[in-house]
């Protein structure tokens, strides 16, 4: 009897058990590093280490995201009080990710308000043909707050209990992503300009091309949320998973229309 008064939980909270994906992780984040820095200086076994790194991190992200689902939905551990701290990292997560983007906007324009000699003293600098915010731009924007659109129905749908109307608006939304990140793609390779072309093309692909990276993360996260609706894994009151799938969503919808409006428009419009 002293041993199961022993067991009794006493509080709301979730201690997980001991796990060794945290160490793992850690390794393929080490090993894609030095991959990736030993693959750009073209020594010899970078770019096979740089392999490794990815395929351990996307293999801890498989096993350490399915131990997560089975805590939720078949272990019942995930409690009001661990909903809400859930919550609360997926918000200070998302934060983070503005500050990341913040610095890209930054970069932008410092360049672009007070552009400097060595690129003609203009913006866009000398030589450096802007594509214009009117064709594929235009046509992304479109579909990307389409998607939003969407993803939005099918979590309506989720708590009214309509689940062939989630899964169908969520199959709407992962269309819209993929035929996203095709045309994004479209543009790159007919870009009137290249990445090394002044500070012009470092700062456009390295924020756009970040966008289209969490595009991509965001385009599995929803295809997993649908797998997970098909199955049965949410129900109209528990379905946090599928709302921090929205809600990275909405945070990459929001992303683009910076993007679109000061990338494209302001500096395809505005001459300095």
């Amino acid at each position: 009897m002293k041993e199961q008064a022993k067991k009794v939980q006493r509080h709301p909270f979730h201690l997980v058990d001991p796990s060794p994906w945290p160490f793992v992780a850690a390794l393929g984040g080490l090993s894609s590093t030095f991959g990736g820095v030993l693959y750009m200086h073209n020594y010899d076994g970078g770019g096979q280490l740089l392999c490794l790194g990815l395929i351990t991190i996307l293999y801890v992200m498989f096993t350490w995201w399915r131990d997560v689902i089975r805590e939720a939905s078949f272990e019942g551990q995930h409690t009001a009080a661990v909903q809400q701290g859930l919550r609360m990292g997926m918000i200070l997560f998302i934060v983070s990710e503005v500050m990341f983007f913040f610095a890209f906007f930054w970069a932008f324009f410092t360049s672009s308000l007070s552009p400097v000699f060595n690129i003609g003293g203009v913006w866009p600098p000398a030589g450096i043909e802007a594509i214009s915010p009117w064709g594929l731009p235009l046509l992304n924007t479109i579909i990307l707050l389409s998607s939003g659109a969407s993803v939005t129905w099918s979590h309506h749908a989720i708590v009214g209990g309509f689940k062939r109307e989630a899964l169908l608006s969520l199959f709407i939304t992962i269309i819209f992503a993929v035929v996203f990140t095709g045309l994004q793609g479209f543009e790159y390779v007919n870009a009137p300009f290249a990445m090394s072309d002044s500070v012009y093309g470092s700062v456009f692909f390295m924020a756009t091309g970040f966008h289209g990276f969490h595009v991509i993360i965001g385009t599995i996260f929803l295809s997993v949320c649908s797998f997970r609706l098909y199955f049965d894994h949410f129900s109209r009151q528990r379905h946090f998973g599928f709302e921090a799938a929205a809600w990275y969503w909405h945070f990459v919808d929001v992303v683009w229309l910076f993007l679109f409006l000061t990338i494209y428009w302001w500096g395809f419009n505005v001459i300095v």
